[in-house]
């Protein structure tokens, strides 16, 4: 009896600790203002590559349109006529030019427009999406600035400077909030910089950068989990 249990996985309470992490924070200039605490339930988790594999693929399949469609022999045009007589001519007997094995005939068992998308429960993602910060934070490519309020209009080579001096380079995942339309349109042009509202921070976005950049009105705290 003993040899089956030890077959089974972990269970919760064996899991381990949440790792404590910090992230310099730092102005748009790069100068550091101090050192902040990052929620450990967020951003020290032990990434469960699993579920991270199956919401991706999950949210990449909700992207495909399922618009694509091919006509089946009875949607083809013309073919009405049976094409020869049924006996007499040595070959196959055949109903019609518009069947799968003519040329211009229809589809056999062609795509169809259909929906892609998974059902995933909303643990899973949530799990997937702090792993995905998890990991992140394990390898340092977190980055915190204050804010953006020191823009008064929407400047590319702002935009350009400040990431410069912050360190950050490769593709970039900016969180902003509602409030920072400045700096959305500051960084609209930059080919490897992405802008996204910090309520659709996803699994997918985060694993596709380099480094995801917080506010302080954007980063994740534990009130956000309750």
């Amino acid at each position: 009896m003993s040899d089956v249990f030890t077959l089974r996985g972990p269970v919760k309470k064996d899991r381990p600790e949440p790792a404590k992490r910090s992230v310099a924070r730092k102005s748009l200039e790069g100068q550091e203002l101090g050192s902040v605490a990052l929620e450990p339930t967020i951003f020290g988790l032990e990434p469960n590559m699993a579920v991270m594999h199956q919401v991706v693929k999950a949210q990449l399949a909700a992207k495909r349109a399922g618009t694509q469609s091919t006509k089946t022999r009875k949607q083809v045009r013309g073919g009405g006529k049976k094409p020869f007589n049924q006996k007499g001519t040595g070959g196959a007997r055949q109903g019609t030019i518009r069947a799968p094995h003519y040329p211009g005939g229809g589809v056999a068992l062609g795509p169809k427009p259909r929906k892609y998308d998974q059902k995933t429960p909303k643990k899973m993602i949530r799990l997937a999406l702090y792993s995905a910060l998890s990991d992140r934070a394990a390898e340092a490519r977190i980055a915190l600035v204050d804010s953006f309020e020191a823009w008064s209009a929407p400047k590319t080579k702002d935009a350009v400077t400040s990431l410069s001096a912050m360190g950050l380079s490769g593709k970039v995942l900016i969180v902003l909030s509602r409030e920072d339309a400045v700096a959305y349109h500051s960084f609209a042009n930059l080919q490897n910089v992405k802008t996204i509202d910090a309520g659709e921070v996803n699994a997918y976005d985060v694993l596709d950068s380099d480094w995801v950049l917080f506010t302080d009105a954007t980063l994740p705290t534990v009130k956000e989990i309750n």
